[in-house]
């Protein structure tokens, strides 16, 4: 949505993202998703009096590998207390990054080649998980809430943009770029409907080439159709006040998926008091410079550096085919396509069979090995399989795998004698005269009309392109 007479909105992120370690961030019980309420738990994570926190070196590393794929600068850093009062924290304080974050400003750039600055991306400790019971499901209202402490102390890292963002459209690609590269790198699964990544979205509206204007943060967006429809219906909303007369109020508010509208959730008119003080039981981080190289060189190539390598295989690129470039890779199916490609399978051909029988079911994928895709395309490509039967064989081994010439033999696809495809034609255009003269005279639709009839004589053997060429010389 773009907003109207002379506004524009402002919108900074902040990504929270777990990181995929095996334990917690400063203690060594499971770091899990869906095990039972309240069994992955300790007396530090629960915060119980005598425990102490000890620093996991894996999540560090992660946290080094997320900066520098954001172009960051990977610094001396410190732990501080977070001290405030809530139930799903028993410690009663947070372990986060103050003022010395490891990962200190950055970048990153959109596929539309516009670039989001990065501010930090700093270390933390998740909270616990609260279920409010009864009533809307919200702590006001409930008749009571339970709280699961296994997400207690699992690792974080939270990623804060500049305020560069001034579209929903741009924050939904931001989100799922970063997404991307967080996977790419190994330090999160990218689960949103497991909160593996969460996004708070600093949103506010202006005249354009006006300062800054007051800002509202919705919370905990847990999916990227809600950042942009969340982000749209903010703008709106504090447009219509200023509009109006009115003053927007800082203040923090839930987005409510059913309802598609904003609430607030607590006014903010200053910033609040967290009394940070240095974690007194962590030492300062300072990883060495080889520690640093050591992650710089096991990162493996990033989404848009993949992008850039399927793209520079295609001959004549389009919109279509560019387009299937990103689903590839935002689906990690540029594997397929590069051993495909690197066997003779041309570009143009493995990506839109990638995007889109592949796409369609990816928990087939165990079941479809490399060279079973390859050799598929491969008879595709030489004529033995039509593009419906290649799309059937390929359907069959994400099924229940297999090898693809032992299944198109049992479906019977036999490779049409030379002219028999002429034939079929000539003897369609003899019982259907009035279409042939329609198509003669250039109602193109009815190529279709001949397509499938050839379709049906053949039991689906013949090649779309083939029937084409052959009403194209007969025309």
């Amino acid at each position: 949505m773009s907003l109207t007479n002379g506004w524009e909105m402002v919108v900074g992120l902040e990504v929270h993202t777990e990181l995929k370690t095996a334990t917690k961030m400063f203690c060594g019980c499971a770091n899990s998703f869906g095990s039972l309420p309240n069994t992955n738990v300790c007396p530090v994570c629960l915060g119980l009096p005598g425990s102490l926190p000890v620093l996991n070196a894996r999540a560090v590393e992660l946290a080094m590998a997320i900066g520098v794929a954001l172009h960051s600068t990977i610094a001396p850093s410190t732990f501080h207390r977070k001290n405030y009062f809530y139930p799903d924290m028993p410690k009663d304080f947070q372990i986060s990054q103050y003022d010395l974050p490891i990962n200190v400003g950055g970048f990153l750039d959109l596929p539309d080649g516009s670039r989001i600055s990065i501010e930090r991306a700093h270390l933390e400790e998740d909270t616990g998980k609260s279920t409010h019971l009864g009533g809307s499901g919200r702590i006001h209202g409930a008749d009571r809430s339970l709280v699961d402490y296994n997400r207690s102390g699992v690792p974080l890292v939270e990623i804060v943009s500049g305020p560069d963002i001034r579209s929903s459209t741009q924050a939904r690609d931001y989100a799922s770029e970063l997404r991307g590269i967080l996977m790419a790198t190994g330090a999160s699964d990218g689960r949103m409907e497991e909160g593996s990544m969460r996004i708070d979205a600093n949103v506010s509206v202006r005249k354009v080439g006006q300062p800054l204007g007051t800002r509202c943060e919705i919370k905990n967006l847990n999916s990227l159709r809600s950042l942009q429809r969340a982000i749209d219906y903010e703008a709106h909303r504090q447009t219509v006040i200023l509009e109006e007369g009115g003053r927007v109020r800082q203040e923090t508010r839930h987005w409510d998926e059913n309802l598609a509208t904003t609430s607030t959730m607590r006014v903010k008119e200053e910033a609040d008091d967290y009394r940070y003080f240095r974690e007194p039981d962590l030492v300062d981080l300072i990883p060495d410079e080889a520690w640093q190289a050591r992650i710089r060189e096991g990162l493996p190539p990033m989404p848009a550096e993949r992008r850039s390598m399927l793209g520079a295989r295609l001959h004549e690129p389009s919109d279509s085919l560019l387009g299937a470039v990103s689903v590839v890779v935002d689906l990690d199916l540029d594997a397929y396509v590069s051993s495909a490609r690197d066997a003779g399978v041309p570009a143009e051909l493995a990506l839109p069979r990638a995007a889109n029988e592949l796409a369609t079911d990816l928990g087939g994928l165990s079941n479809l090995s490399f060279e079973a895709f390859t050799a598929t395309l491969l008879m595709e490509r030489s004529g033995e399989l039509s593009p419906t039967q290649a799309k059937s064989v390929l359907a069959e081994l994400l099924a229940s795998g297999g090898e693809p010439r032992a299944i198109a033999a049992k479906k019977g696809y036999e490779q049409l004698e030379t002219g028999a495809v002429a034939s079929v034609v000539a003897q369609l255009i003899e019982e259907h005269p009035d279409e042939w003269s329609r198509y003669r005279d250039g109602d193109e639709k009815l190529a279709q009309f001949f397509i499938g009839q050839v379709m049906k004589r053949t039991k689906g053997q013949a090649n779309g392109k083939d029937v084409i060429a052959e009403l194209h010389a007969k025309r």
